[in-house]
């Protein structure tokens, strides 16, 4: 069950760090990267992990995956913003990003879960994956030690 947070009360630096604690946190990713400053100039990755895949068949798979926060309590990401993280974190390959995140403890407007689908379904890479608040909730809501050490709770 998840509980809205107060996800003003974290700075944008506090964002990036839960995020990391996130996936630091979570079995399947492993190797988290945190390099730049929050402001930095980060080329559209803020995070970069290993996530793992297991098939049991197959075995297991690597993807390198880079995650862009968006620590936006105001306003929604836009397609402006996809684009730009898309042309941005080209610059970090290679090697090759399977998959984007792209985390914000808002909303995507509905011309960017558009675009996001429409690039998905058209097979492009890398993948786009949406984190918005509500995903993060379900995420933390699973990890109350977070939502206490970052004081997230209303």
């Amino acid at each position: 069950m998840t509980t809205k947070l107060r996800w003003e009360r974290i700075s944008a630096d506090d964002f990036e760090r839960l995020l990391f604690n996130l996936i630091s946190d979570a079995q399947e990713y492993v190797n988290p990267q945190w390099l730049m400053q929050t402001n930095a100039s980060d080329r559209g990755r803020d995070l970069s992990v290993d996530r793992i895949i297991t098939d049991a068949l197959s075995g297991n798979q690597r993807q390198r995956v880079v995650i862009q926060a968006k620590h936006w309590t105001k306003k929604s990401v836009r397609p402006i913003d996809v684009n730009e993280t898309l042309t941005e974190i080209s610059l970090w390959e290679p090697p090759v990003i399977q998959a984007l995140i792209i985390a914000t403890s808002g909303r995507f407007t509905a011309d960017a879960v558009a675009l996001i689908e429409k690039h998905n379904n058209e097979g492009k890479r890398p993948q786009i994956e949406m984190w918005p608040e509500s995903h993060l909730e379900l995420l933390l809501a699973r990890r109350p030690h977070l939502v206490s050490e970052f004081n997230l709770r209303p």
